[in-house]
């Protein structure tokens, strides 16, 4: 009896095997989401919307992009930490993505998310920010900027993505190796910050190269130096922090994409398997960023792992350095 009991059940299975394969081989069958925890015209929306267009391409399915702003980031990200596991919906983060947790705790609040609940998939771009300010303004180089400040501290602004975004982050170390006092602005997106430096509602603004490259060259803002270890392609005369004698002032905005982590192994090696040839071949993909003065940089696998516990090691040292922000 028992044997004809296995027996019945290996049958079942190897009739049922078929239809799972059918399946998977299926996925995906609908629409497909990424979400951009921020506004649109930021870093990880400019980044987002060229790789959802060549992922249509690929999966033969739409992937609208969906603004989800708010607390920094916070807020976007966890819908994706708690998303269905199914890799119907995706995230388009930055760097911020793991300290904002940390972030949290600092003000004494539970975290929305945890990085253990979101599946690093691939990175998409990994550029220095840069330091930009209006072309009215009347410094010209950043020794001018520095000297302005401590004459007057407090007196100059500068927006961030929100409380120990990226841009927060970054602003915060060029003050502490600088020793100046400038006045943090958050805002819910690198795209209103951006849109307020336009305007003149603020001085200064450490932005990906990406944003604000097409500003610096039709000539309605000025860069004044990059947070990198060497100079960004297309701001070639713009100097780094390191020249300038700031050693301890580097600091790169990467967006990657990631999936809630109980998502099946399969279905994320198929996102991984798309971005990569998204990456390699889409020619849409690669000449937009190329043009938004944000090139590919991609990394897969363990290497983005480890990429991201390290650099969101580094950065969570950088926040509790800021400390608690009222």
């Amino acid at each position: 009896m028992l044997s004809r009991r296995k027996l019945a059940a290996a049958s079942g299975a190897l009739a049922l095997s078929p239809f799972l394969a059918r399946a998977q081989e299926r996925w995906p069958s609908r629409a497909l989401q990424m979400i951009v925890a921020f506004p649109p015209g930021g870093q990880a929306d400019v980044s987002a919307r060229p790789t959802a267009a060549a992922l249509e391409r690929i999966f033969g399915q739409a992937v609208p992009v969906v603004n989800r702003p708010g607390a920094g980031g916070i807020l976007g990200s966890a819908s994706v930490a708690r998303a269905a596991p199914d890799g119907y919906t995706a995230l388009m983060a930055l760097s911020s993505l793991g300290v904002l947790p940390e972030s949290e705790r600092i003000m004494g609040r539970v975290p929305a998310y945890e990085m253990e609940q979101l599946a690093p998939i691939a990175r998409i771009t990994a550029d220095p920010t840069v330091l930009v300010v209006p072309s009215s303004a009347p410094w010209r180089t950043l020794a001018e900027f520095v000297e302005a400040a401590k004459r007057k501290p407090g007196a100059i602004s500068y927006g961030s993505a929100g409380n120990y975004s990226t841009l927060h982050v970054a602003m915060a170390m060029l003050t502490g190796a600088a020793a100046i006092d400038l006045l943090h602005v958050p805002f819910q997106g690198g795209g209103p910050a951006l849109t307020a430096l336009l305007s003149g509602t603020i001085d200064a603004l450490a932005s990906g190269p990406g944003p604000a490259a097409v500003h610096v060259r039709e000539g309605r803002l000025r860069a004044l130096a990059c947070w990198g270890k060497e100079r960004i392609p297309g701001f070639e005369d713009v100097p780094t922090f390191i020249e300038l004698g700031y050693r301890d002032v580097e600091f790169y905005i990467w967006s990657g994409v990631f999936l809630p982590a109980a998502t099946p192994a399969p279905i994320q090696e198929r996102w991984r398997g798309a971005l990569r040839l998204a990456c390699a071949e889409d020619a849409g993909l690669r000449n937009a960023l190329a043009a938004a003065g944000s090139p590919i940089a991609y990394q897969d696998g363990d290497t983005f792992r480890g990429f991201v516990r390290e650099d969101t090691e580094r950065l969570t040292r950088a926040v509790r350095r800021i400390g608690r922000v009222e």
